[in-house]
């Protein structure tokens, strides 16, 4: 295993959980890549974005059918200006690359929100430290080793 997925696995171990880790040669950076490969729905997937808030670095858990509202977003965390983090950006705060970020084994605690459409699943699915590998875990143990706060934060669709 690459030493990426060995850091997510000790904080996951630490955290409670035993992740069954599989690898994809082929990649599973976006979301409807890691649904295909995986033989599920793109909304069970837990798009780890990490966004800057006036500087700050928070975390956006989001399901793979749906996108980011900056706006809502902002005023959800009391912001004046909230960006999309850049790749350097998001490393800094997670340890881990864009497309391969896990929800746990962060350098340092992010304030966490999680999309109410994760929820509605019985099992989910997120990256495991590297873009081709990923692993299955339930709405309520997302919640419980992010700390993450339910909100919707999504762009409304039409």
């Amino acid at each position: 295993m690459s030493g990426a997925i060995d850091r997510f696995m000790d904080a996951a171990r630490a955290q409670g959980l035993a992740p069954d880790v599989l690898r994809f040669p082929e990649g599973t950076k976006t979301a409807e890549d890691a649904a295909k490969a995986i033989g599920c729905d793109v909304g069970q997937i837990v798009k780890s974005l990490v966004f800057m808030a006036d500087g700050r670095a928070v975390m956006a858990y989001t399901s793979g059918a749906n996108r980011v509202d900056e706006r809502k977003l902002a005023s959800l965390l009391g912001a004046e200006e909230v960006r999309r983090a850049s790749p350097e950006e998001a490393r800094a705060a997670t340890g881990f690359a864009v497309g391969g970020t896990p929800p746990l084994g962060h350098p340092e605690s992010l304030t966490c929100l999680v999309d109410p459409a994760l929820l509605v699943w019985d099992e989910i699915w997120a990256a495991a430290g590297t873009p081709d590998s990923v692993f299955p875990l339930t709405p309520s143990d997302l919640r419980r080793v992010t700390g993450a706060s339910t909100s919707d934060f999504v762009v409304d669709r039409g």
